[in-house]
């Protein structure tokens, strides 16, 4: 369910003549957000509000905590920041994939990850071949995702992530103060509607690309990645590894390609 991410308060702000004004400002809600199976809490997130079962479904999905859609019996969401999933009978939850969460910030997607070995474990290497986009199209993306970001307009301060298909269609956009919680919100809703794997789409993020941000993609089976500012290493170097396409500083007429460039048209 999507929920106001924008709050209003009064700042005084000073002008480019030196004069002082007293007037509203808009601002980027984050608050944390509690995910329960059942009566259990199994990690704490700092995220805007709005779409928080998108948020917690990416979430479960992308940690390899659940697999299918139907394993999930009811997810809700409550007045207190909190995200409640019950089970479906007979799914029992894997322990030990949880014990590394805690508060985990709207800056890191993957604080207190015991191994990268784990993730290797759990999500196989991307295997979509005949998924290409072209030049024009990929260009196309960053402002079809600006245009989305209603709450960006108002504050500049928020991250998005959009869902384009190969034609450059776009598909579902989230916005969130935590890029990963954006991209759990966005793949949380193709995991909902039980879209997965996204085999012949692209993900588009509108900071830069980290490793968490591969790793999701990953775990919703996108082949592209591209992103409006730099990868880093661990990024770089993971999707190489698992035969993801990744992009970087996407901003018109320019990009990099840092990956497996046979999905991009360049003729």
């Amino acid at each position: 369910m999507k929920q106001s991410g924008v709050d209003s308060q009064k700042i005084i702000r000073r002008k480019q003549d030196g004069e002082l004004e007293y007037l509203p400002d808009d601002l980027t809600i984050e608050e944390p957000l509690e995910i329960c199976i059942g009566r259990k809490v199994l990690a704490t997130t700092m995220r805007t509000p709005g779409h928080d079962d998108e948020l917690a479904a990416g979430f479960l999905m992308s940690e390899a905590i659940v697999r299918a859609r139907d394993e999930i019996a009811q997810i809700s969401a409550d007045r207190d920041n909190r995200v409640l999933i019950d089970l479906k009978d007979g799914v029992k939850l894997k322990l030990n994939s949880t014990r590394r969460f805690g508060t985990i910030s709207s800056s890191c997607g993957l604080c207190g990850k015991t191994s990268i070995n784990a993730i290797r474990q759990n999500f196989p290497a991307i295997t979509a071949k005949e998924i290409r986009i072209d030049i024009e199209t990929l260009l196309s993306l960053p402002e079809k995702l600006r245009n989305a970001q209603s709450d960006f307009a108002r504050t500049g301060g928020i991250h998005a992530a959009g869902i384009f298909d190969v034609n450059g269609e776009l598909k579902i956009a989230r916005e969130d103060i935590g890029r990963h919680n954006a991209v759990d919100k966005a793949i949380g809703r193709a995991f909902l509607d039980g879209s997965l794997p996204l085999d012949r789409h692209l993900l588009l993020v509108s900071g830069r690309a980290s490793f968490e941000i591969v790793q999701k993609a990953l775990a919703a089976g996108i082949p592209i990645v591209a992103a409006v500012s730099a990868p880093s290493t661990l990024a770089v170097s993971f999707a190489r590894e698992i035969n993801q396409t990744l992009i970087g500083f996407l901003r018109p007429p320019s990009f990099n390609i840092y990956s497996h460039i046979q999905r991009v048209i360049l003729k």
